[in-house]
């Protein structure tokens, strides 16, 4: 990066789960963290916008954790930049905020220390910081991602034929995902689980298909978290009921809550979003597009004030 110059990362938020596919199975969505980097004299992160106005502003910025943490690991110094971010994904709200950050720290390290990371290197590094690969997936890939995450390796395959409307109800308050994931039990009877595992595959079947009534059949027969969650975000009954009644498809905690995402035919997510901003008047009620480009960088030319 020279004199001059500015680098744009850009990553789009995401949902993981949609129900059964816990852990595995991430969309990415359109809500973005952006990165504008320049040379300076030490790391220093500005925040732009109010979802990340109480980030820390120096090391200890999770972006920094992730960038120095992959530059050590490749035996590189990260050089010192001065970082804009801005963002509009809520923090703890189940739309991937920090799954963002850690894809926008590696791609910092990849490209202020010229690692020439493939999108491969960069998908092991991001799940085994985030213990699976279903949101950073999403953020680095685009689209529909169906993934796995093991000691040894990490796969995915990725999906871009998803036609279909996404509306968000992203309540007020916060679901820490270590509070999320206290509420789970520490195992399944075996039966259970066999049960749980075939919802799961009728739920990929269903979205490689694209036969989003039968996805919404499953995302409601989900056996694996959102019977445990539930306690914590009770809205999701109530969506659910609502959004039946409006000819959705189906609807799902977005990752650990307490965001809830529908599902509704192409063309009519807007209609969705207005009827359900009526019902929840105290929630935020978005359609969001799906993201199918993923993590992107650009050179841009940093503009000099007269």
């Amino acid at each position: 990066m020279k004199e001059g110059e500015m680098l744009k990362i850009t990553v789009p938020g995401s949902t993981a789960n949609l129900g059964p596919g816990f852990d595995s199975i991430g969309l990415a969505l359109g809500k973005y963290l952006t990165l504008e980097i320049k040379k300076a004299d030490r790391i220093h992160f500005i925040p732009m916008t109010e979802h990340v106005k109480d980030t820390p502003t120096n090391e200890d910025n999770l972006i920094a954790k992730v960038a120095i943490g992959v530059a050590t690991k490749h035996n590189k110094q990260l050089p010192t930049c001065e970082v804009k971010v801005w963002s509009d994904l809520p923090m703890a709200r189940g739309i991937g905020s920090s799954a963002a950050a850690i894809i926008a720290g590696i791609e910092l390290a990849n490209q202020l220390c010229n690692l020439q990371l493939s999108n491969e290197e960069k998908l092991r590094i991001a799940s085994t910081e985030e213990g699976h690969p279903d949101n950073v997936g999403a953020s680095l890939y685009g689209g529909l991602v169906v993934g796995l995450h093991q000691e040894d390796q990490t796969r995915v395959v990725v999906v871009k034929n998803i036609d279909v409307d996404t509306v968000v109800i992203i309540p007020k308050y916060e679901v820490l995902t270590s509070s999320a994931r206290n509420v789970l039990p520490e195992s399944l009877e075996y039966k259970t689980a066999v049960e749980a595992s075939a919802i799961s595959n009728m739920l990929v079947a269903g979205l490689l298909t694209n036969d989003w009534k039968l996805v919404g059949e499953m995302m409601n027969k989900d056996l694996f978290h959102q019977p445990y969650r539930s306690s914590l975000i009770p809205e999701i009954n109530v969506v659910q009921e609502k959004i039946h009644d409006l000819g959705a498809y189906g609807s799902a905690l977005s990752g650990a809550g307490p965001t809830i995402i529908c599902f509704i035919e192409k063309g009519k997510g807007d209609y969705l979003a207005e009827k359900l901003a009526s019902e929840f008047s105290n929630y935020d009620v978005e359609r969001l597009d799906i993201d199918f480009n993923g993590s992107k960088v650009e050179q841009v030319q940093e503009v000099q004030k007269l």
